[in-house]
């Protein structure tokens, strides 16, 4: 059973699809590369919500939306969370891992990288005892120097890779070394529409061996509460 752990299809939440029919394309395409199990996993950006409450509000509407004619009938609610300064502070933040599960899918800026925020990331996950999945860890290339990789990836932290990263001339060597040296990895297409940034689950079909697949899959049973 494949399981989508990030995407964007909710329609008209984020960045991701802008309508029903955008979402039920993107889900339909999802079936036929062999997706049983979408985690549904919106962005969330502190600085841009008026609260973790009126997000999840917005979120349960969009997911109204599609619910009853998605064609994967396995659907779970998360946010994609952005490490920002504070966020490990921020009220009802715990509301934000992926339901019925103690898991939150955290992600680093797109910038240089900082000692806050590990702080950041370790403090939620004490302070609310979740176990954070970091996502596209492959893409800290741009931003890390070799010491900060090797410290990310020597964490606690489950590795949420995207299954383009291994097409992807300056990630894939990242990637490949994530799959090869982290015990807790999980993949996801990352997908925002069916053009540029679609559903890709072929691509890491041919890419990792079975058994990376399955115990991808897996992971999510793991931390069911």
């Amino acid at each position: 059973m494949l399981t989508e752990y990030h995407c964007h299809v909710l329609p008209g939440l984020d960045d991701g699809s802008n309508s029903l029919g955008t979402s039920l394309a993107m889900l339909e395409m999802m079936k036929e590369q062999g997706v049983k199990r979408v985690i549904f996993t919106p962005h969330f950006y502190c600085h841009q919500e008026e609260s973790v409450e009126a997000f999840l509000k917005r979120r349960q509407a969009s997911f109204e939306i599609i619910k009853d004619k998605s064609p994967i009938k396995n659907m779970l609610l998360g946010a994609e969370v952005a490490v920002e300064s504070g966020i490990s502070e921020v009220k009802d933040i715990e509301k934000l891992a992926i339901e019925g599960t103690n898991l939150i899918l955290m992600a680093f800026p797109y910038r240089n990288y900082e000692p806050w925020m590990a702080e950041e990331v370790y403090n939620l996950s004490i302070e609310y005892k979740l176990n954070i999945m970091l996502a596209h860890v492959h893409r800290c290339i741009e931003f890390c120097s070799e010491d900060e990789i090797d410290n990310i990836l020597s964490s606690n932290a489950i590795m949420q890779v995207n299954n383009d990263a291994f097409g992807n001339w300056n990630e894939k060597k990242l990637a490949k070394r994530i799959v090869d040296e982290c015990s807790r990895v999980v993949f996801g297409s990352d997908a925002h529409n069916i053009s540029d940034s679609m559903p890709n689950w072929d691509i890491i079909k041919r890419k990792v061996k079975p058994e990376l697949l399955e115990s991808s899959d897996d992971m999510l049973d793991r931390f069911i509460i």
